[in-house]
């Protein structure tokens, strides 16, 4: 295929974008181009499987673009395809042998423990489904997300193509394909529309009577179609995972043609010589899940037309500007722009994205590549999670699967936690309710839990839950009995509140914490050596030790990670508690339980330990690094706070190394920011971006990096990578603390992780703690200017290059800063 590396102005002529790029000066064209290069995916030929696919979204559906010629597929994803139900998944007396496995860890005895756990105090039934990777959730109650389906077309053209290009403008969520083939030039748009909840495709050409396809939609099982006129129509029902009837579902796509003819033939639609086509997609499901969403619909086939018969009624231009309007209310509440300030690097970065991938695994400098990933994780998060829709699940909204990794479910040892780092520190705190509502959907099945398990108040959830309110423990003890779930899902309440200062949602989200703090301070046990109170049992999340008899074992009590979610969860509670100037002596409670938890601990060999105990490790490089909570996403060890434990926490980093899964190299990300290392974070962000799979033709092996259309892999792709990836970014370029205190001050850091990679910059619209705003340029390395602007008044304490800044901020009134205007050695530059 001919290579097209200019934008085509007769293409967006036709499909409404106008032509003013000829009329720009060379210097215009310069900047839009590179504007371009951290905004824009594109590629110069299709893609041929669901990693190189483009992907669009409104939160509820999706639509996956890999732009074929000849033929086409078009994955299609609706968020509440979930099979399975609700099911008492509890061993109600699992608490009476609590003392038992207590007694064993005490004495050393973990294995005898573990076995004892997995004997009684797994969960009853088969949990996720016993598979690898737990991804056999479809044959049992707790279920999986599910692909909704595919839409083929087979176009009618044949003969050589040139000038082919596939994009995905993340600015305003359109995807385009175009290309030339005998001498004719044909077009497609697709974009997913959150105000009139369908998906659209256009097809043009620049000749008459050019386009001819035929489309047909299926998927892997449980599906018929018909020809319902005008419209193709698919439907189906899951099943229940107890031999019944669950989620029942309907998808479908009305063509509209100018000029040519439309005709149905068998299960498929056929477009004769048409001029121009527009194709609408509508697809609903009679979900009655646990996890709350706004969208009720009881009878989905009809629903769905409704829904096209509303779209059918606006011309395509105000369809358009109706989404693209939508769309950028939450796309341009943040921006950023990275640059090294040499013309032939921001000229290497207008090239197709498979292309930069390659070269900065050889080495190559594009920093605007970073820009590009950033705000790809804000584009995906925008596009998986809107207010009233499910959380994002495992893989977002885009799953091509019956039986998709790990059930696509919702993972609370940090991998749906992962996904919503982002939320708040790029102003789509919106976004991150959902994954809020879910947690609070989780308190009466949780409740049973703790009944269960613990005989006590509160709530609790395990490792993984669904939207039918699992919260039992997993099938098996050496992953499945990780026991602060809870507490951990109990951070992300806080934190929206911590961004917002909201005390009405304050209100709303401290009794769910309240619960999750009963739970646990009801049921911490002493241990031996110290008297501190520990968790029990419980596991550092997927990781394992040599005991002291020399087993391999999971199975522990008080792992560093659990301590450290309790004293945050404790300590947060006791602010919202003085906030809201209630449950004083609650407060006081926890507060005096919180004394006497374990403590953070450095071995011998100066790294933080995982466990109360120096246990050999088998996999010193394990995947997890779950003591580092108290580092990110807890605060509770930093450089100037607690230098010591900061030492030891690097030191455990050193460990680990720089390998991992794709998750793994988002977190690592995170951590160096947190430890002010910008090079090595930028190291661990290349690593992240490593091509990986089938790509460009080239099968490069199934390991940690990115796909061809920049989902994560895992491998195979999780959504997680991305979003926690994009969250290092921003933590690389301000992060900021606040305990709650109401007349304490933030403390709020500027580059504090800047790498020697990105010299020059621009950041807008990040979000610090207690409600400001941040906006900063920077050049050769060096703070030019930091604008703050508070939402309520706020006094912070300014950190630049070490050197502090006290402020107080009024409500609205920005407070501009440069470098000089922060004291070294005394005096103020």
């Amino acid at each position: 295929m001919k290579t097209q590396t200019a934008t085509n102005c007769v293409i967006l002529g036709l499909i409404g974008a106008g032509s003013v790029a000829a009329q720009e000066s060379s210097d215009e064209r310069r900047a839009q181009q590179f504007k371009d290069s951290q905004n824009r995916l594109w590629y110069e030929a299709p893609g041929t499987q669901f990693m190189h696919g483009l992907p669009l979204g409104n939160g509820r559906l999706g639509m996956t673009i890999t732009g074929g010629v000849h033929s086409e597929r078009i994955l299609l994803n609706e968020e509440s395809m979930w099979n399975g139900s609700a099911a008492d998944d509890n061993r109600e007396d699992a608490h009476k042998n609590l003392p038992e496995i207590r007694k064993l860890l005490i004495e050393g005895q973990n294995a005898e423990a573990q076995a004892l756990v997995m004997d009684t105090f797994i969960c009853k039934g088969k949990g996720s489904g016993h598979g690898p990777g737990g991804g056999r959730g479809s044959n049992v109650p707790f279920g999986c997300y599910q692909v909704l389906g595919n839409m083929h077309l087979t176009h009618g053209g044949q003969g050589a193509v040139t000038e082919y290009r596939r994009d995905l403008d993340l600015s305003k969520a359109l995807a385009t394909v175009s290309y030339r083939q005998n001498g004719t030039l044909f077009a497609r748009e697709y974009f997913v529309s959150a105000p009139d909840q369908l998906g659209v495709i256009r097809l043009v050409a620049d000749k008459a009577g050019a386009i001819t396809f035929s489309l047909r939609m299926d998927r892997i099982m449980a599906f018929s179609t018909k020809v319902v006129k005008p419209d193709l129509l698919m439907k189906g029902s899951l099943n229940d995972g107890k031999g019944g009837t669950g989620t029942s579902y309907s998808a479908r796509v009305r063509i509209v043609n100018t000029g040519g003819k439309l005709e149905a033939k068998g299960e498929s639609l056929q477009v004769i010589a048409a001029d121009e086509v527009l194709i609408y997609f509508s697809a609903e499901t009679d979900y009655h899940g646990n996890a709350p969403r706004d969208r009720i619909v009881t009878n989905p086939e009809a629903t769905t037309a409704e829904v096209i018969s509303a779209a059918q009624k606006l011309p395509f231009d105000k369809l358009l500007n109706r989404h693209t309007s939508e769309h950028a209310q939450w796309y341009n509440r943040c921006s950023l722009s990275i640059s090294d300030g040499k013309a032939e690097t921001e000229k290497s970065s207008n090239r197709p994205t498979d292309q930069r991938l390659l070269s900065l695994k050889e080495g190559g400098a594009d920093p605007a590549l970073a820009a590009l990933y950033f705000n790809y994780g804000r584009y995906l998060l925008i596009a998986s999670s809107r207010p009233g829709t499910l959380p994002a699940n495992l893989q977002g909204i885009w799953a091509e699967n019956i039986n998709p990794p790990w059930n696509c479910d919702y993972h609370l040892n940090i991998n749906v936690q992962m996904n919503y780092w982002l939320s708040e520190l790029v102003g789509l705190g919106e976004c991150h309710m959902p994954l809020l509502k879910l947690v609070k959907s989780l308190q009466e099945s949780g409740a049973e839990t703790a009944k269960a398990y613990y005989n006590s108040e509160g709530w609790l959830a395990y490792v993984i839950t669904n939207p039918w309110g699992y919260t039992a423990p997993g099938e098996h003890a050496g992953w499945g009995s990780t026991s602060t779930g809870a507490a951990w899902l109990c951070d992300h309440l806080w934190e929206r509140y911590a961004f917002t200062r909201d005390v009405d949602y304050l209100k709303w989200a401290y009794p769910i914490m309240k619960g999750a703090a009963t739970l646990y301070s009801n049921v911490l046990m002493e241990e031996p050596k110290n008297g501190w109170l520990v968790t029990g049992p419980s596991t550092s999340p997927e990781n394992g030790f040599i005991d002291g008899n020399g087993d391999r074992v999971s199975v522990c009590f008080g792992p560093t990670m659990d301590m450290q979610l309790l004293r945050e969860l404790f300590g947060n509670c006791i602010q919202a508690a003085k906030v809201l100037g209630q449950d004083q002596e609650f407060a006081r409670k926890l507060s005096d339980i919180r004394c006497r938890l374990a403590p953070n601990q450095i071995g011998s060999d100066g790294r933080l330990m995982e466990w109360l105990e120096e246990y050999r490790e088998p996999d010193p490089t394990h995947r997890h690094v779950s003591h580092l909570y108290g580092l990110h996403p807890f605060d509770e060890i930093s450089v100037d706070g607690t230098p010591a434990l900061a030492d030891a926490a690097r030191k455990s980093l050193e460990k680990r190394g720089d390998k991992g899964t794709g998750w793994s190299l988002a977190w690592k990300v995170n951590f160096w920011a947190r430890l002010h290392d910008g090079n090595r974070a930028e190291k661990l962000l290349r690593n992240l971006l490593k091509p990986t799979g089938a790509f460009v033709g080239k099968h490069m092996g199934e390991r940690a990096g990115t796909y061809l259309n920049l989902f994560c892999a895992h491998p195979p792709f999780q959504i997680d990578g991305n979003l926690g990836g994009a969250s290092g970014i921003a933590e690389m370029l301000l992060q900021s603390r606040w305990s709650g205190v109401k007349t304490e001050a933030a403390t709020i850091l500027l580059l504090p992780a800047l790498p020697d990679a990105w010299p020059e910059g621009e950041v807008h619209g990040l979000r610090a703690r207690k409600g400001i705003s941040v906006e900063m340029r920077w050049k050769a390395g060096r703070l030019q200017e930091a604008k703050l602007l508070s939402d309520k008044g706020a006094t912070v304490n300014v950190i630049y290059a070490g050197h502090a800044r006290p402020l107080v901020l009024k409500a609205g009134v920005a407070a501009t800063l440069s470098a000089g205007s922060f004291e070294v050695n005394g005096k103020e530059q």
